[in-house]
C-alpha cells in the first residue's frame, strides 16, 4: 500500500495512490467516513480532500490506509444501464480505424462492464474503465466545437458520456437520453467513481 500526501492550501489535501482502483476506494470511504470532508474528488490515481477547517493529515492518512487493506471496500457499487442509439458519426471510421465492422463495434462496447474511474472535463462526465482493448482508438486529431449532450464515445482507454452540449474530441459512437448531470437531483451527477455502467444498444 502506497499513499503519498500533498498539502492544498491549509484546508486540503491530495493523496497520491497507486492506481484508480485504490483512488476509488480511498474516496468511498472518505465520503461516508471521514468526519469535516466537504468534498471528495477522485481523480486517475488521486483524491483531493477539502475539509471545513484545519486540515488533520495523519487522521486522512490512516483512513486510506484502512481502505486500502479493506477487501471489502468496493462491495456492492451501483449498477446504471444507459440505453443507446449506435448512429454515431464516428462509427464507421472507428470500425475501419479497428478492422471490425460496425455491427461488432457496437456489440463489442455492449459486451463489457465499465467502472466508473472519475469524473471530470465537466459536470457529470464520467471517464469508465473496462473498453475492450480492440476499441481502443486515439481522440480525433481536429475536436469538434460542438458535441451534443448525451453523445456516447470512445478516446484511448476509456468510454464516456457527453453530460450536456461542449467541445470534445472524442470519437463518436451514438447517443442516450439518459441525464447524466441534474443541477436539481441530489446528487447531480448521475455517476459517481466506482459505480458500475453497460450501455444497452436501441
Amino acid at each position: 500500500m502506497s499513499v503519498a500526501v500533498r498539502p492544498v492550501g491549509d484546508r486540503a489535501l491530495l493523496l497520491e495512490l497507486a492506481g484508480n482502483e485504490d483512488a476509488v476506494k480511498v474516496a468511498r470511504r472518505a465520503r461516508s467516513e471521514l468526519a469535516g470532508v466537504v468534498d471528495v474528488v477522485p481523480g486517475h490515481e488521486t483524491v483531493l480532500l477539502t475539509f471545513d477547517a484545519e486540515v488533520n493529515a495523519n487522521r486522512a492518512i490512516a483512513l486510506a490506509e484502512a481502505a486500502l487493506a479493506d477487501d471489502h471496500a468496493l462491495l456492492e457499487p451501483e449498477l446504471v444501464e444507459l440505453a443507446v442509439t449506435y448512429d454515431g458519426p464516428d462509427l464507421s471510421e472507428v470500425a475501419e480505424l479497428v478492422s471490425l465492422s460496425p455491427e461488432e463495434i457496437v456489440a463489442r462496447h455492449c459486451a463489457g462492464t465499465y467502472t466508473v474511474g472519475f469524473l471530470g472535463f465537466t459536470p457529470g462526465f464520467a471517464y469508465l474503465l473496462g473498453l475492450d482493448e480492440r476499441l481502443q482508438v486515439p481522440r480525433r486529431a481536429e475536436p469538434r466545437t460542438h458535441v451534443p449532450g448525451g453523445t456516447v464515445a470512445i478516446a484511448g482507454v476509456y468510454s464516456g458520456v457527453y453530460p450536456r452540449e461542449s467541445p470534445g474530441g472524442w470519437r463518436l459512437l451514438g447517443r442516450t437520453d439518459a441525464a447524466l448531470f441534474d443541477e436539481e437531483r441530489e446528487p447531480p451527477a448521475l455517476l459517481a467513481a466506482g459505480d458500475r455502467v453497460r450501455f444497452v444498444a436501441r
